[in-house]
Order: structure tokens, then C-alpha cells, then sequence
């Protein structure tokens, strides 16, 4: 009897065992068609599995592919034994709908001469060209921009040898396009390029694509501060082969004279370009600050008027010089071209507690303003209201500036003096503006000077002194 009962108590636990065998063998022979289906077979390639958990380790990258999706890993090749793994960003985006960076770590090797940056490991699929400046969709500013070819070399591609090794990043960028003209001098380059460098705390090399001595010369202490290294004038490099462990190529443009912190590395914003402004120039004031002795106390506040020389001229300059001083400014007339001393005029500009220009690229210098100053637009005709808004009038609010507005009337306008009342160019704007770009900046910025009512800029310049905390001397 006692085997009976001993064997009809272990008969359920064995029929328990042989359940969960039978289980675990359906769940395997599931999981196994899965991954025949879906993937590679747990079985038929485990080696795989380990090396997906260590890439690093089994000489595999993670990558995205060029929309920034996820994958498959590539193996390196064995006898080159790199270790290097691929960040997963795609090696070329869009950082603006004006401009493109192209982004690589690895064995980056750069031909000058030709253009020409070999690169692996890579995401990139074939050949990519590209132009290094921040306005890739205007055609005029293309047409004086060297283009530039990224080509992705493969583990049977013999590289072309290095003549020269560095150990910091490259950055190539071009200075073609619309430099020569201060407004473009910073948005289309040194910021985009503060943007990207800054990170680097100096250690990056600049290769400087359709070179300019005179203009590199004129902004020289900018670049200086953003790398530690000789600027290479990469289209002379001759048969160089410049190699580097990263590069970036196109710096990133985010808005005009402006920064988006939220997208820039480290979370750098335009005040932060400012310092970089300050310290390239030695500029004294970072704020508008209110007077802190008896002397100081005394100090008129100091107005600066924009002076232009060709078109939207002052024509009562002398009048609105003497109209300021009575009400207590000090004044100071500054005119700048693509000649002018930056340092010394930036030292100018920052004495300044209010400056005034009309629409223009002068108006730039507001960049090297102290916080709290106070820049006033002057607005010539035309319904412009479009351009100044982005030129000017965003960007002041975030160089930390206050914006003021002074908008010439018809009879404050030499085209009063050109056409008939009644003519479209006066009585409706928008009409001449239907007609493109190019009639507007013909007649409302190239024809166009301006004589203020100096009355009606009294109460603009009163308006400003109610924002600085200077005490106001009759």
C-alpha cells in the first residue's frame, strides 16, 4: 500500500514538470519563429546578442539613418580595430531654414584644395555636398560661396595620408556670401559661428573657406577669442591633408544677431556673445549703470547719432545735434564703413547711453550697447514694417536694449520732393512692394533720405531719457 500512495503522491509533480517543460518548449519554439521573422535567431547567432549590449567592446556603432531613425549596428573592420562609436546624430541637418551643419567624429581627413572632407565611420550613405555659410537659400549669396563635398570613405578605401595631425576639433565655415556689410558681418557669421565654436573654450581650429585678409583683420579679436589657433585659409592649404578627430562644417544659425539658448551647446545665449563682444574689444560698460559718485553724478547722459553717407541720410543733422543738447545729452555723430576701426568704434558705441540711426546696417553696432541703453529705429517710408521688426527691433529686446521708434512722414522724406502726392510710392506702398524685393530697396532705401521734425523727435529722445537713471541737467 505504501508504494501505492507514495507513487500516487508523485505522480501530480511529475505531471506538474513535464507541463512546465512542455511550456518552455512552445515559448521557445515561439520566441524562435519571432526572431526568424523579425530578427536574428537567438540561437543561430548569440555572438550578435553580446555585442548589442557592448558595442564598444565588439567593435560595433550605434547609428541613425539620415531621417535620424535608429539601425542596425555596423561592424567595423577587425583589422583596423577602431573603437570609435558613432554619436547617432545624423551627419548632416538642418539647424535653420537658412542654414545646414554637417557634424562627424572619427578619422576626418580634409583636403583644402579641393573642398573636399573624407570621412569614416560615417551614417552618410554617398557624396554630400554642401556650402559652409548661413544663407543657403539665397541665391545671391550662394553665388559667392564655395561648395564643399563630405565623401564617406569604407573600410576598403585606402584614406588619402595625413600631412598634418591635430588634436582639436575642425571648424569650416566660409566668409564669402554678404560679408563686407556689418549686418551680415554678424548674422551671418560671427554669431552662427559663436553658436558652434563658443562650446570649445578656444580649443577648435578655424579653416576659413573663400578668404578675405581684410576682412578676417577687421573682426580679428573676435576669432581670436573664440579659438586659440591661427585662422587656415583652407582653399590656399595647397596638398595638404589635414586630419582631426572631429569636424563640423556650416556654423548654425538660429535668428537674426540672436541666439536660442534652448538649442545652443553649454545653453549659451546672445549675452553671453556679448561678453565675448567686451572682452575682444575691452568695452567698459556691460550695464547702464546709475551714477555712483559726485562726479558721475554730473555726467550728461550721451546720445550717439548713426551718421550714413550714401542713402537715408540725415539732412538735419546740425539741427537735431543742437535740439539733444537742450535737452541735456551729451552728442556724438559716429560714421562707420567696411573701413572703420571695429575696436575703436565699438568703444564709441559703448560710451553711448541712447543711439539713434535709421534703417540700416549701422544700426548693427547696437550689439556692442550696454544693458538698458536705449536704441531708437528710424524708420524711412516705404510699409517696412517686416524688415525692421526682424532686423532690429526682436533683436534688441534680447541684446537687453530697449527699443524706441521715430517713423518719417511723407513730408519728412526727399520722395515727397521726387513724386506727386497722389503717386503710389506715397500714397500706397504696398503697392510698390507687390512688385519684389527689388523695387522696394530701390526706392524706399536706396533713394530715400530724411529730415525728422525735430519736435516730434524731441518727445522720442524725452521718451528715452525716462529709461536711463541719469539725473537730467538744464
Amino acid at each position: 500500500m505504501k508504494p501505492l500512495r507514495s507513487f500516487g503522491r508523485a505522480e501530480p509533480w511529475r505531471i506538474g514538470n513535464v507541463s512546465i517543460i512542455v511550456s518552455m518548449i512552445l515559448s521557445f519554439c515561439i520566441l524562435s519563429l519571432i526572431k526568424a521573422r523579425y530578427g536574428s535567431s537567438p540561437c543561430g547567432n548569440s555572438q550578435v546578442s553580446l555585442k548589442l549590449m557592448a558595442p564598444t567592446q565588439a567593435n560595433l556603432k550605434m547609428v541613425t539613418d539620415e531621417n535620424g531613425e535608429p539601425t542596425l549596428p555596423e561592424e567595423e573592420d577587425d583589422e583596423e580595430n577602431s573603437t570609435v562609436v558613432h554619436t547617432g546624430k545624423p551627419i548632416c541637418y538642418e539647424t535653420s531654414k537658412r542654414s545646414d551643419t554637417c557634424e562627424a567624429e572619427g578619422d576626418i581627413r580634409v583636403h583644402g584644395s579641393s573642398r573636399t572632407v573624407f570621412i569614416r565611420p560615417t551614417s552618410l550613405k554617398q557624396e554630400r555636398k554642401m556650402k559652409p555659410y548661413a544663407r543657403k537659400n539665397d541665391p545671391v549669396a550662394s553665388a559667392n560661396v564655395k561648395e564643399w563635398s563630405l565623401k564617406p570613405l569604407t573600410s576598403h578605401q585606402p584614406p588619402p595620408e595625413c600631412t598634418k595631425n591635430h588634436s582639436i576639433p575642425a571648424m569650416i565655415l566660409s566668409i564669402g556670401g554678404f560679408t563686407g556689410n556689418l549686418f551680415h558681418d554678424f548674422t551671418d557669421v560671427l554669431v552662427p559661428l559663436f553658436i558652434s565654436s563658443h562650446q570649445f573654450h578656444g580649443e577648435v581650429q578655424f579653416l576659413m573657406s573663400d578668404f578675405r585678409s581684410w576682412w578676417v583683420n577687421k573682426f580679428i579679436l573676435i576669432f581670436r577669442q573664440l579659438s586659440n589657433y591661427e585662422i587656415i585659409d583652407v582653399d590656399s592649404d595647397q596638398e595638404s591633408i589635414r586630419c582631426f578627430p572631429r569636424m563640423i562644417m556650416g556654423p548654425s544659425f538660429h535668428k537674426v544677431l540672436g541666439v536660442d539658448s534652448s538649442r545652443s551647446p553649454m545653453g549659451y545665449s546672445v549675452v553671453d556673445f556679448k561678453a565675448v563682444l567686451r572682452k575682444a574689444y575691452g568695452l567698459e560698460r556691460a550695464n547702464v549703470t546709475p551714477p555712483q559718485d559726485e562726479w558721475d553724478i554730473r555726467r550728461r547722459p550721451r546720445l550717439l547719432i548713426i551718421s550714413r553717407k550714401k542713402t537715408r541720410r540725415f539732412l538735419n543733422e546740425g539741427g537735431m545735434v543742437d535740439m539733444a543738447m537742450s535737452l541735456g545729452f551729451e552728442v556724438r555723430i559716429g560714421q562707420a564703413d567696411m573701413h572703420t576701426d571695429v575696436a575703436k568704434f565699438a568703444r564709441l558705441v559703448n560710451s553711448a547711453d541712447v543711439m539713434i540711426g535709421v534703417h540700416g546696417a549701422g544700426l548693427t553696432n547696437m550689439v556692442f550697447l550696454p544693458a538698458g541703453a536705449v536704441v531708437i529705429q528710424v524708420v524711412p517710408m516705404g510699409g517696412l514694417e517686416w524688415l525692421i521688426k526682424e532686423t532690429f527691433q526682436d533683436p534688441a529686446e534680447e541684446l537687453q536694449l530697449k527699443y524706441l521708434e521715430y517713423r518719417i512722414q511723407a513730408d519728412e522724406s526727399t520722395l515727397s520732393e521726387q513724386y506727386p502726392r497722389d503717386h503710389p510710392v506715397l500714397a500706397n506702398p504696398s503697392k510698390i512692394r507687390g512688385r519684389g524685393w527689388d523695387a522696394l530697396k530701390s526706392v524706399y532705401l536706396d533713394n530715400q533720405d530724411v529730415r525728422p521734425h525735430l519736435g516730434r523727435l524731441r518727445n522720442t529722445l524725452m521718451e528715452a531719457l525716462k529709461h536711463l537713471p541719469h539725473k537730467r541737467i538744464s
